[in-house]
């Protein structure tokens, strides 16, 4: 594998929600939804009941019919303090920091935020990608 760079630039860009608008599953820990839960001022069950959506091995976000997430509205993330840790770690997704040239597809896809802000150290986003793996062990080898 060639390393991706010494580092990566990446700064959230202000009203963007691109990253939400993508189509895939965001996968939970019980940590998130916990978190989510506390914030909504719902018990985690409730949570549960109306937004998760789990098999035997993955837990995941429901996603609404026409739409791609419960919380995302035009303002942005309606449970930004307590989102999911895939949401907030990304873009350091490992399969991102792992390729530039994945890092770059989503870059001209659809996030204006990388190559923008401070230069972050690769080790830093190493860090990240794992902690993504630790958080979704099934997912993520």
């Amino acid at each position: 594998m060639r390393q991706v760079a010494e580092g990566l630039r990446f700064a959230c860009q202000p009203g963007c929600t691109a990253c939400c608008r993508q189509k895939g599953f965001v996968y939970l820990t019980e940590a998130d939804i916990a978190r989510a839960a506390a914030f909504l001022d719902l018990e985690p069950e409730e949570f549960e009941r109306r937004y998760v959506f789990r098999t035997r091995n993955r837990t995941r976000l429901r996603v609404p019919p026409n739409s791609t997430c419960h919380f995302l509205n035009e303002g942005g993330c309606s449970i930004h303090p307590a989102k999911p840790t895939q949401c907030g770690i990304f873009p350091f997704w490992p399969e991102l920091v792992e390729s530039r040239r994945e890092w770059l597809k989503v870059a001209r896809s659809y996030c204006p935020g990388i190559g923008q802000g401070p230069l972050i150290q690769i080790e830093t986003a190493r860090a990240q990608a794992d902690e993504m793996r630790a958080a979704y062990p099934g997912i993520y080898k």
